[in-house]
């Protein structure tokens, strides 16, 4: 049986997000994406009596669904990070929970940080009950494209090669992907682009460090980054991503996703051949057989 790569350094991960809550975090991005689940959720016509929010940093996202009229209980689960503690302690990649136990799990800004993803959205599909909803938002894509292209030349320019400085991100494509092979019925993944701005990339950092995001890769270099590496990186950073007004951008993009756990209830795809009218009728175009050549 074959194991997932350990790409992120879990004990790290939670040593850093602990040292980020105890000197005042920053949440701007949990907050964004906390009050977009409460409206996505408000398009969903039906309740959610037993809600797991899993491993949501922060209290944000449990705040804005406890005003929701559609949502009942709401459990905690994540490793302790800091006040207010999760209700369940636990790690994403191992849930504790039964079979069709759940209505509803949600994620903020927490499962980019998983080790097997896959995995873990098993689980979840699994904790569902029939027709309960799984929906998370996790960073993805282009995210901090930027400082991951400015270390990469600066590294090369400077020490002769590159070390994995920023941590990769899935495209919303392959999360998609993910969520069919978990076996969630309904899939959907799109993604929200966010351009922050900043004063220097020094400032983006110290901000990625409050939010207890800077490198946990297990492949990250263990020696201190070389001063010279710092300063090219910081000049090819305005070199190449800067404002008229000399701010400094910073991709982050915020990949959705959701599903359903498969229930009887649910529309389902109509079998092939079953259709009885023809895509040429509904366009009021004319038919033209796959052995025919079309006329120019």
């Amino acid at each position: 049986m074959s194991r997932s790569p350990i790409i992120f350094d879990r004990g790290l991960l939670v040593r850093r997000r602990r040292g980020a809550a105890a000197s005042g975090p920053v949440t701007f991005l949990l907050d964004r994406v906390a009050k977009d689940f409460s409206d996505r959720l408000s398009t969903i016509l039906r309740r959610f009596d037993l809600v797991v929010d899993l491993g949501t940093p922060t209290d944000a996202l449990r705040r804005e669904l406890a005003r929701a009229d559609a949502v009942g209980s709401i459990v905690a689960v994540g490793p302790l990070i800091g006040r207010p503690a999760p209700q369940i302690v636990a790690d994403e990649e191992a849930l504790p929970f039964r079979d069709g136990s759940l209505d509803l799990v949600v994620s903020a800004l927490a499962l980019q940080f998983v080790n097997d993803l896959p995995g873990t959205l098993i689980q979840i599909r699994r904790s569902l009950r029939p027709d309960g909803l799984f929906l998370a938002a996790l960073l993805g894509g282009e995210t901090l494209a930027e400082l991951r292209q400015a270390f990469a030349v600066a590294e090369a320019e400077v020490e002769g090669g590159v070390s994995p400085r920023v941590a990769p991100f899935a495209d919303v494509r392959a999360l998609g992907a993910l969520l069919q092979r978990a076996g969630f019925a309904l899939p959907v993944a799109d993604v929200d682009r966010l351009m922050v701005r900043y004063d220097s990339v020094l400032a983006l950092m110290h901000e990625l460090r409050r939010m207890g995001a800077t490198n946990a890769l297990v492949e990250r270099r263990r020696s201190p980054m070389r001063r010279a590496t710092l300063m090219r990186m910081a000049e090819i950073y305005s070199e190449r991503f800067a404002d008229p007004d000399g701010r400094l951008r910073a991709t982050f993009d915020i990949a959705w996703l959701s599903g359903w756990s498969p229930a009887p209830s649910q529309q389902q795809p109509l079998r092939p051949g079953s259709a009885t009218t023809r895509l040429a009728d509904a366009l009021g175009t004319e038919e033209v057989s796959a052995g025919d050549t079309a006329g120019r």
